[in-house]
């Protein structure tokens, strides 16, 4: 009787990938930052509602503390949840780290405030979103730090102006909200190497999808997660990513938190952390000390979000084109503010960044004024009348009497926020049904103020 041979052994199982950088966009938007979850398998980072974190040992506890051993210790600075959405946009900007906080807002601060302190400055570009303007000069201002405004950012004569020993930091935006006036980000990187000092961005609006501020130089970029990345305007946050390339031991100006001893004894963060010094910085720094925390639940749909980022932002931009094109046609338009349509004066730079599609925030100015603006909003029914931007949803908004309602007129003017002027956020929904519903708004806007012979 012959023998039964040994059955063929099983072949092993490969272990799920971990490290995605050498994938592309749209695989990194789904897996980056991942952690294997061994307990149960769970295929989705769990939620992790833990306010703090239980340490192995006494000396495992000292080592946390001081900063040796990077671990959890409090949710106010790290929590496992957080570190899936911190990972995942550190990878699609391809910075070195990143850190989530509760809101746009509280990025801004905490990225600014950390290099730029009492009695120091900062330079700005001027055409920012206006909460970010009223924060710098109403709350930055009452903590000593001065901001100097570069009204063309173009101008390189403006910017040497604005420079001075004790500015700090650049700060600017891809596409500003609303004029849609986009900024050329490696000539702003230009000027602030020959002064040796970093640039902030805030690329809310672009997304890395469009936008990639560190890959041109920049040296840190924020986001409102609120917006685009999140997506569905269901959860407020805020991310700070380091791009680990600015060199803050030769820096022109004096960066201490950095490159001087955390503590008597010990060795800087810069000495220690190196590339990640900046986020470790703030980590430990600013962020845990003004306590800017934000709910795991939050960062759960943060990073739930980002996985249909790419799809998202084609319809975003394919339809904002649309629409864009459309309204330019529209008789009872003044004007659109849309750097990709030619004869915009910023359309070589759209061209250039963007290829065209500079975002889906813009505004347009409708005949009739503030009355004529009051007569559009009002008969819109599928675009929503509110606030935000990058929902899904579109929307809305006049700024002259809402966002930049405490402006001067003098500044408003300066801005360009004219009277007639609405801000859209163009979502997703299907180009046609938007365009109806901007078309049965202009023509109530038309049957209230006709045009006159001139318009004619």
């Amino acid at each position: 009787m012959s023998e039964v041979p040994d059955a063929a052994p099983s072949p092993e199982a490969a272990d799920p990938v971990y490290d995605w950088d050498a994938y592309g966009f749209d695989t990194r938007q789904v897996h980056a930052g991942e952690f294997d979850e061994p307990a149960y398998g769970a295929r989705t980072a769990p939620i992790y509602l833990s306010a703090a974190f239980r340490f192995d040992s006494f000396d495992e506890a000292t080592r946390r503390f001081g900063g040796e051993d990077l671990g959890h210790i409090y949710s106010r600075n790290l929590n496992p949840t957080n570190g899936v959405a911190e990972r995942r946009i550190a990878s699609l900007e391809r910075g070195t780290g990143a850190i989530v906080v509760a809101s746009g807002q509280a990025a801004i601060t905490a990225a600014v405030l950390g290099l730029v302190g009492a009695g120091e400055r900062f330079v700005s570009t001027a055409s920012i979103y206006s909460g970010t303007r009223i924060l710098f000069g109403r709350t930055f201002a009452r903590f000593g730090v001065d901001v100097d405004y570069v009204w063309d950012p173009g101008d390189e004569a403006e910017w040497e102006a604005a420079i001075g020993p004790d500015t700090k930091a650049i700060f600017t935006e891809t596409i500003p909200n609303p004029k849609n006036d986009v900024v050329d980000i490696p000539a702003v990187v230009r000027i602030a190497r020959r002064h040796g000092i970093p640039v902030i961005v805030d690329n809310t609006i672009a997304t890395p999808y469009l936008s990639r501020p560190l890959e041109d130089g920049a040296n840190v970029v924020v986001h409102s997660g609120t917006k685009f990345l999140t997506g569905h305007g269901a959860a407020i946050s805020g991310i700070i990513v380091d791009g680990g390339n600015f060199d803050w031991a030769n820096a022109g100006r004096a960066y201490p938190g950095i490159t001087e001893p955390a503590a008597p004894g010990k060795p800087s963060i810069l000495e220690v952390h190196g590339r990640r010094a900046l986020e470790l910085y703030l980590r430990g720094g600013i962020v845990n000390d003004l306590g800017p925390a934000l709910s795991p639940v939050h960062a759960f749909l943060l990073q739930q979000g980002i996985e249909t980022l790419s799809l998202r932002m084609e319809r975003h931009l394919d339809n904002a084109v649309a629409v864009a094109r459309h309204l330019a046609q529209h008789p009872a338009v003044v004007d659109v503010d849309y750097a990709g349509l030619p004869g915009h004066p910023l359309h070589g730079v759209a061209e250039r960044a963007y290829g065209g599609r500079s975002g889906s925030v813009f505004a347009v100015t409708v005949r009739g004024g503030r009355a004529g603006a009051e007569v559009f909003v009002d008969s819109l029914r599928v675009i929503s009348r509110m606030t935000n931007i990058g929902d899904v949803r579109s929307m809305a908004l006049h700024p002259a009497t809402t966002t930049h309602l405490t402006f001067s007129q003098e500044l408003r003017d300066r801005l360009g926020i004219a009277d007639g002027l609405v801000r859209l956020s163009i979502g997703i929904e299907t180009v046609a049904d938007l365009l109806g519903d901007l078309d049965q708004a202009l023509e109530a806007v038309e049957r209230r103020f006709p045009a006159s012979e001139e318009d004619r």
